[in-house]
């Protein structure tokens, strides 16, 4: 009898160890689905118009490889069919309101500016050759 309680306590502990109820994700699954979130930001990223560097800085905790590598499919995607960006429809107070969090660093969301437009204007004048004017600095 008491052989025949130890077999069936070692075939019930060797069925619990192929068990994940226990312990939690494993490693590699965790790796993964952080890769997915990252892959899916990126492409969101790109399909919204926002520069990479922008979906760094909103989406700080994730993976900025796997953000890189979402933003760069779409991208490519987006290039072989011709697809324009799609304009996000709420602003980053907005969002925030709706959602409920709050910023990073306790931070009021950033109004948008009209920067964007400055950096493309000064590239567009270096890209035709056009100077535009210089600002000098005093020491």
């Amino acid at each position: 009898m008491r052989s025949a309680s130890l077999v069936v306590m070692l075939l019930a502990g060797l069925g619990v160890t192929g068990c994940n109820l226990f312990g939690g994700e494993s490693a590699e699954a965790v790796a993964a689905r952080r890769e997915a979130d990252g892959k899916a930001v990126g492409g969101a990223c790109r399909h919204a118009g926002r520069a990479i560097e922008d979906c760094y800085s909103l989406n700080r905790r994730t993976d900025k490889a796997a953000v890189y590598a979402g933003w760069r499919e779409m991208n490519d995607y987006m290039r072989e069919n011709k697809l324009e960006p799609v304009a996000p429809q709420l602003t980053g107070e907005t969002a925030v309101a709706q959602s409920g969090d709050t910023p990073p660093e306790g931070r009021k969301p950033a109004k948008p500016s009209d920067k964007g437009t400055d950096k493309a204007r000064a590239k567009d004048g270096a890209a035709s050759g056009a100077a535009g004017p210089t600002k000098k600095h005093d020491s």
